[in-house]
């Protein structure tokens, strides 16, 4: 059983990082009023918009024993970049601003800033795996193909918030554009050493790196995964159309997909995804990039501040020496 870790009672120091593009001054009252009520609490809150300066005072007050927390007031593509700038073990948490904030429903954070200030004052945290992709972290996922140029062009017309409805002429482009080219996985066994060659291989037109199991839409490619394995979940499906992609949509949505013949996942600590011509891959609903790219996972990177009840429900210790 993994055990918590329980914050210091005199780390009074939180910081809460806001991306300006991502409509931080639609949401200026709900962070101020997060403030508020950490200050009630005894605690000195900061808010940056610059995440480099964030990352720069958090190493400080972390080494110093004065970080409570860095708040990621914002969706998933705020807390990942916050995540990969702040130092291990800073503790994290997400204020869920964004548009899908898969990470917070999965950690079941509130934006009510009553329960965010609550949560805080318990200070209980957990050490959860993350991914690495060409160096860059992510915490639920990546993928590869479709999915991936569907991001890239909601980030190319992106001028500021984005909405659910953000995604519809992006998602119809590339129906219309995607070719669906053959991508090459090569992967070492779950029970090889970290270091081992890629001796395995798959050959498969949709790719996804899962490290925890949420997606957007509701999906789960891999209800398997664990944040706590030290393995990143592999999930591939063979064929390259739209008519195969809506059938092996339909079985993700039913929970059917595992047993599709086209279907395969695997468990690694380190792979390869690689594509014949350009093909991009994106990291928890940002662009990451175009192949090839080189994944990892990194045990323990994160550590997330979570309620009681949700360790427990998870398997972690919560009564250390009790």
């Amino acid at each position: 059983m993994t055990s918590t870790i329980q914050l210091a009672d005199d780390a009074r120091q939180v910081l809460i990082g806001v991306n300006p593009k991502a409509g931080f001054q639609d949401r200026q009252a709900i962070v101020a009023a997060v403030g508020q009520e950490l200050a009630r609490r005894g605690y000195e809150c900061r808010v940056f918009q610059e995440i480099d300066a964030l990352a720069q005072e958090a190493a400080g007050l972390l080494a110093a024993g004065e970080l409570r927390a860095v708040v990621a007031a914002g969706g998933d593509g705020t807390i990942r970049l916050i995540a990969d700038k702040t130092p291990p073990g800073t503790p994290l948490v997400v204020l869920p601003l964004g548009t899908e904030n898969l990470l917070a429903r999965y950690l079941e954070y509130s934006a009510e800033p009553e329960d965010l200030a609550a949560l805080l004052a318990e200070g209980l945290a957990v050490r959860l795996d993350a991914g690495r992709a060409n160096g860059s972290l992510f915490s639920l996922m990546a993928g590869c193909g479709f999915d991936a140029d569907v991001v890239r062009r909601v980030h190319q017309s992106r001028r500021g918030h984005i909405h659910h409805l953000s995604w519809a002429k992006p998602i119809v482009d590339t129906i219309r554009k995607y070719d669906y080219p053959e991508l090459r996985v090569r992967y070492a066994p779950a029970d090889a050493a970290k270091e081992a060659e890629l001796t395995e291989e798959i050959t498969a037109r949709w790719v996804f790196v899962v490290n925890l199991p949420r997606y957007a839409g509701g999906l789960v490619f891999s209800p398997q995964a664990s944040g706590v394995d030290g393995l990143l979940d592999v999930c591939t499906f063979k064929e390259g159309s739209l008519w195969s992609g809506l059938m092996y949509l339909g079985g993700v949505m039913l929970g059917q997909h595992e047993g599709m013949q086209d279907f395969v996942r695997v468990q690694t600590r380190r792979l390869r995804v690689e594509a014949a011509g350009e093909v991009p891959y994106q990291l928890d609903g940002d662009p990451g990039g175009e192949l090839p790219a080189e994944f990892s996972v990194q045990p323990g990177r994160l550590t997330m501040v979570v309620g009681k009840s949700w360790a427990k429900e998870r398997g972690f210790e919560t009564d250390q020496g009790k």
